[in-house]
């Protein structure tokens, strides 16, 4: 199976700016194609996969990431249980469902919906889930085999942002590639990620000194910080590749990224809009874990991206 999409043939350095990389349309070929493996998968007469979402407390923000995550699952025939408990669950209590869950052979991946409320130790919960069916891909087990280019179910955002750049014919191998934000769930894995696929990785912390001077050397720019207009986009060279994963409501209550997106875009060959770049792409990666997790696709499924120019 492969993907077909147009792309301008156009010079990057000389645009006036930047191509999107639009995560929406990715996005819904991964669906799509996971949709037509899963209903083949039933076609043969066997279970339909399911995926256990637990949701603790009544997070406004994560009420709707479920709910994004649920609607997805429809799309691709995927079973969602929703568990919803309430904030004052304990950490037994939660890490028991757990237990269940990973005894329960109709589920094939588990999520557990993040912040969890204070109290309960986010680690602890992660480890408990079984690696098998760790959908999130943030187990130590998953996390190690990925250190170690071996990976098996990997991070949801790293893996999608990786295929973002597949799609559109975004080579990293070779790259000077900049990872701005260290965190378990995204920089770190997403190092890893951009190694793997071959990169020169820099990974910016809190401690890093002359951050403009490592944006200004990175052909691949990912901004995964979680704060506003930390990074001035006068720091971008001309044709970099910038993936902004940050995603922040402003003061008249509009998306945006951690980037000014209007002046990054002067400055970039590629950009991901927010919203509809990486975030499209980290829920259609879950859907991908549950299938791997189920064993009805290979940990290296993937889809040909084929130029077909306008």
């Amino acid at each position: 199976m492969q993907w077909r999409y147009n792309v301008p043939m156009t010079n990057p350095h000389t645009q006036a700016t930047a191509h999107m990389l639009n995560g929406r349309v990715v996005a819904d070929h991964l669906i799509n194609a996971l949709a037509e493996v899963t209903e083949a998968h039933v076609a043969q007469g066997r279970s339909r996969p399911g995926l256990a979402v637990v949701l603790v407390g009544d997070d406004p923000a994560s009420e709707v990431y479920v709910g994004h995550k649920i609607r997805a699952c429809e799309r691709v025939g995927i079973r969602s249980l929703a568990h919803r408990l309430p904030a004052s669950v304990t950490e037994e209590a939660l890490l028991s469902l757990i237990d269940e869950l990973n005894q329960d052979e109709g589920v094939a991946g588990i999520l557990v919906q993040l912040p969890l409320p204070e109290g309960i130790n986010a680690a602890a919960v992660t480890r408990r889930i079984s690696p098998s069916k760790d959908v999130d891909g943030f187990h130590p087990t998953n996390m190690g085999l990925l250190a170690q280019r071996t990976p098996a179910i990997r991070p949801c955002t790293p893996r999608g942002v990786i295929t973002l750049l597949n799609y559109y014919r975004l080579d990293p191998k070779g790259q000077e590639a900049l990872v701005v934000g260290a965190s378990n769930i995204v920089g770190r894995p997403l190092m890893l990620e951009l190694l793997l696929a071959g990169a020169t990785v820099t990974i910016a912390h809190r401690f890093t000194r002359d951050l403009k001077k490592h944006v200004g050397r990175a052909g691949i720019l990912c901004v995964a910080v979680g704060r506003a207009d930390l990074i001035d986009p006068d720091w971008i060279a001309p044709g970099t590749v910038v993936v902004d994963i940050g995603i922040h409501r402003d003061e008249d209550g509009r998306l945006r990224g951690d980037l000014d997106f209007e002046r990054a875009r002067q400055k970039a060959s590629w950009i991901t809009p927010v919203p509809g770049g990486v975030g499209p792409m980290t829920v259609a990666t879950l859907l991908q874990n549950t299938l791997q997790a189920a064993g009805i696709i290979p940990a290296d499924f993937a889809l040909k991206a084929t130029h077909h120019n306008a």
